[in-house]
């Protein structure tokens, strides 16, 4: 039997959402804009979603989006208040979703906006002075990822809200991998980011979340949906599914992190004992409950992961969306880690719902790396 430990890729969609989606696919078909009893059935069960994914966010449901996902999101995030602001000055880090490091150099390359990097230490963390230090009276935005995606650094998202906002610059906060593991409302951010996939809900499925106060440029034109920030028919189950599924996470969200926490420190503290060499990336502490990263010195963290899947364990060596690439993680180069090691990383990351110890695949993890180093 396969364990799965790839989480921060993609979940399985919970029985619940499907349960909550399929009538909107099937008798509840119609379209939210038309004004006749079944477009109107679907225009209730939209603006019912909105005002559930609101309540969680802290926000009201007018500052709702739903979108095909979190790089779309992300997408429309920083284009659409970066060129509504119009001033151009971009902050981000080094350590951000390909998805916010492309659309920066987008900016940057078609509309002339300056990207600047704010540093992160060694640990991924952002610290307040490190944000003020680059922020200016022209930044439009800050754009900060809540929870790394490759190592599980959790960043203050409120101390960064307040150094922010004490300039005048919204923010941003990516919170796809945060979802589900850390709170979201009362955090200050002026935009969230979330993406239905990494909580039980089907792929294409996502949330972008602006304080209806900011000046907004939507990515796509026509109808004038979504408060004119996105036209196009919604999808209203995905709409139902994604509410339903951040509604379940919110609701388990602090019980599900207590215990899967325990279990990945008894995990982390078993592969550091037994592996030689081993390092855990990412901060010891503030890091999301179900991520474990290392590097193993030595080795190729690719081929580590073949081995560990024929011992029945899945995982990844970073981020889904650079998987098959032959460079370091730019994550973990960010943090200072040299070429060669960052190559060796690999990435465990759990499931809410996970029970029982992790000790056979502490012990999987032993035999791989051993097996792989033994090849020189």
């Amino acid at each position: 039997m396969t364990l799965y430990l790839d989480n921060a890729a993609t979940t399985p969609v919970r029985p619940e959402v499907l349960e909550a989606m399929a009538p909107y696919l099937t008798r509840f078909f119609g379209n939210p804009s038309s004004h006749h009893e079944i477009g109107e059935a679907a225009a209730s069960a939209l603006d019912d979603a909105r005002s559930r994914v609101a309540r969680v966010l802290g926000l009201r449901a007018g500052d709702v989006m739903f979108t095909s996902g979190g790089t779309e999101s992300n997408n429309a995030a920083l284009k659409g208040l970066v060129l509504g602001s119009g001033r151009r000055h971009l902050v981000t880090t080094a350590i951000e979703h390909e998805s916010v490091l492309a659309s920066a150099d987008y900016l940057a390359r078609f509309h002339g906006t300056e990207v600047a990097y704010a540093p992160v230490d060694a640990a991924g963390t952002l610290t307040p002075d490190a944000l003020a230090d680059v922020l200016r009276d022209e930044t439009a935005l800050v754009s900060v990822g809540y929870a790394n995606n490759e190592v599980g650094t959790i960043q203050d998202a409120a101390a960064l809200a307040a150094v922010a906002h004490a300039r005048g610059v919204p923010l941003h906060l990516d919170a796809v991998q945060a979802a589900g593991w850390l709170p979201l409302a009362g955090l200050g951010a002026d935009a969230i980011t979330v993406a239905g996939h990494k909580i039980g809900a089907p792929k294409g499925t996502g949330i972008l979340a602006v304080r209806g106060r900011l000046p907004f440029e939507p990515l796509l034109h026509g109808g004038g949906q979504e408060r004119g920030r996105r036209s196009g028919t919604p999808d209203v189950a995905g709409a139902v599914a994604i509410a339903t599924a951040v509604t379940l996470a919110e609701d388990e969200r602090e019980a599900e992190a207590r215990r899967v926490s325990a279990l990945r420190d008894a995990f982390v503290a078993r592969v550091l004992a037994l592996v030689p060499g081993a390092r855990l990336t990412g901060h010891p502490e503030r890091r999301l409950p179900g991520t474990a990263s290392f590097v193993f010195p030595g080795t190729n963290g690719e081929t580590v992961l073949l081995e560990l899947e024929r011992r029945g364990v899945v995982s990844s060596s970073g981020s889904a969306c650079a998987a098959g690439s032959d460079e370091a993680s730019h994550v973990l180069l960010a943090l200072g880690i040299a070429h060669d090691e960052a190559r060796t990383a690999v990435r465990f990351t759990l499931p809410r719902g996970l029970t029982g110890s992790l000790d056979p695949v502490a012990n999987a993890v032993v035999a791989a790396v051993a097996a792989v180093g033994s090849r020189g």
